[in-house]
């Protein structure tokens, strides 16, 4: 069929999905790039921000399940405006996370109830209502790829929107930081929060269902419905059971596989610029470039992930038995991720690149496994199908998060016991014992306990106040802790990256386990 007589509108759908997706991935990055800067602001350790982010996670993940039944409900044109409405306004506020951890902190102290720092309260409140909003892009976005495009092209439009998330992931170090140290970091809050506002018009002038679309030509839309199996489907709009959903293998495959996986993607985005500042002693500006290439990598990951099934389907594979055997060599990437610390100490480049071919490999992944449920699902059970496995993927990158947090800390924790140690062994005992025993706070209240904070990352104001008890006894106590913390953080890494390396072979193992061969429902 000639491709210019077709018409090519739903790539115009397939673009606002692109740019929506950019903008949920800038605003979801904010926090983890100006988290160096955050964390000595305002004393966090790193179960702290494991806090932070997990909460976002959790939610992120019961919202999910969620989400994807109120897409389903209230149609694809509504659904997605209302989730950019409530996340971009969720990005907005987190410039205004103190004062609202202030207030949330007298209501709890009211009803007796003991508080956590107002910074952590407050981010914590912000980060969900982030979450709300944003977990309603994919299970949009899907349905929408599944309303404008036959099964052939899903998964190379998917890949496409999907790469969205490479190009907020791209834009975000370069913008962040840069509105960060030039107007402060609330104002990187605000401004990228904004934008979602502005990609809200043009879904809204430009979005209808392809039924309902005045500039669709019929033959476009004839193309579009060309999937004879999914023709009977439009007229059944009956509601299709989240208990019925978990009958099918087909849903405990696509599950599982976001539960190994997502949390894979979300300790590269949340934990990477602090891996470069823990690593190599970077911040700020000096970021940009590394994350800018690493990030500029999984654009090749998610549209070649894409374009992998079509591949074997031309060489005269079955769709699903294509996918799956595409699956696996994406799989089989994250591997060199393994090789990252080892050969980390010649230079961050290294890496930053073997990361970059790691998160990239997601991103195909990420494309094909989303596809698995338009392959497999009626188009009016696919939302809900994506919220269950998005939630399952939040529950994984909670654990990830926690588990990596609490990793963090205790070899974190570990290289400054040893640094106290040699301290004392030089006969500096009386020094550590009478900054120890102060009773240390930020200027926002938050409690600072030298035993589990490094000196490098000490609030401004504190590492002032030990300073005045003796500026030279600080700063040699600072030159023996950094190189023991850092070689234990070292470790900390190496043990993360290695389970990031594996996830998508134990993945991919059992969701071929679960779905062996290709099996469309066709009893919903």
């Amino acid at each position: 069929m000639n491709q210019t007589k077709i018409g090519n509108y739903r790539w115009t759908i397939c673009a606002l999905l692109f740019f929506a997706t950019t903008v949920n991935y800038l605003d979801r990055q904010v926090l983890s790039l100006l988290k160096p800067t955050l964390e000595e602001q305002f004393g966090w350790s790193n179960s702290d921000y494991a806090d932070i982010a997990a909460i976002f996670q959790f939610t992120y993940a019961i919202s999910m399940l969620f989400a994807g039944r109120f897409v389903d409900k209230l149609g694809t044109k509504w659904g997605y405006g209302i989730a950019i409405v409530i996340w971009s306004i969720g990005a907005i506020i987190h410039a205004y996370s103190i004062s609202i951890g202030t207030g949330i902190a007298s209501v709890l102290t009211t009803f007796g109830i003991a508080a956590l720092p107002v910074s952590i309260l407050g981010f914590m409140f912000s980060r969900a209502v982030l979450a709300i909003g944003e977990s309603g892009n994919f299970p949009a976005a899907i349905k929408a790829t599944a309303e404008y495009h036959p099964k052939k092209e899903r998964s190379f439009a998917t890949g496409i929107f999907n790469s969205g998330a490479n190009v907020g992931a791209i834009l975000a170090p370069i913008t962040v930081p840069w509105i960060a140290e030039h107007w402060g970091w609330e104002r990187a809050f605000e401004l990228v929060g904004a934008i979602g506002f502005l990609w809200l018009f043009f879904w809204l002038f430009f979005y209808e269902s392809p039924e309902k679309q005045k500039r669709l030509s019929a033959a476009e839309l004839a193309y579009i419905n060309s999937d004879e199996d999914e023709v009977a489907d439009k007229a059944n709009v009956d509601k299709v059971s989240w208990f019925k959903l978990l009958s099918y293998r087909q849903t405990w495959a696509f599950t599982f596989g976001k539960f190994m996986t997502d949390g894979v993607w979300w300790f590269f985005l949340f934990w990477l610029p602090g891996y470069l500042k823990d690593q190599y002693g970077m911040t700020g500006s000096d970021i940009m470039l590394p994350l800018t290439v690493l990030y500029s990598m999984t654009m090749i990951g998610s549209i070649g992930g894409g374009w992998l099934p079509k591949y074997f389907a031309d060489k005269g594979y079955a769709v699903y038995d294509g996918r799956m055997k595409a699956m696996f060599l994406i799989a089989l990437f994250p591997l060199v991720v393994l090789l990252a610390q080892p050969l980390g100490h010649y230079s961050f480049w290294i890496p930053v690149v073997l990361i970059g071919v790691g998160a990239s490999a997601h991103q195909a992944w990420s494309a094909n496994i989303f596809t698995t449920v338009s392959d497999m699902f009626p188009k009016r059970a696919i939302g809900s199908v994506v919220g269950i496995g998005g939630m399952a993927g939040g529950i994984g990158g909670v654990l990830v998060t926690k588990v990596g947090g609490w990793i963090f800390d205790n070899y974190a924790n570990k290289g400054i016991s040893e640094s106290f140690a040699k301290f004392n062994e030089l006969g500096n005992s009386s020094f550590i014992n009478q900054i120890t025993s102060m009773d240390l706070a930020s200027k926002y209240g938050d409690k600072v306990n030298l035993n589990i904070m490094a000196l490098s990352k000490l609030p401004v104001e504190v590492a002032d106040k030990l300073k005045a008890i003796d500026a030279n006894m600080f700063t040699q106590l600072l030159e023996i802790q950094k190189p023991l913390v850092q070689s234990n953080m070292t470790v900390a890494y190496t043990i993360m990256f290695a389970f990031c390396a594996v996830a998508y072979l134990i993945a991919w193992s059992v969701m071929k386990l679960l779905v062996p061969k290709y099996k469309k429902i066709t009893d919903l």
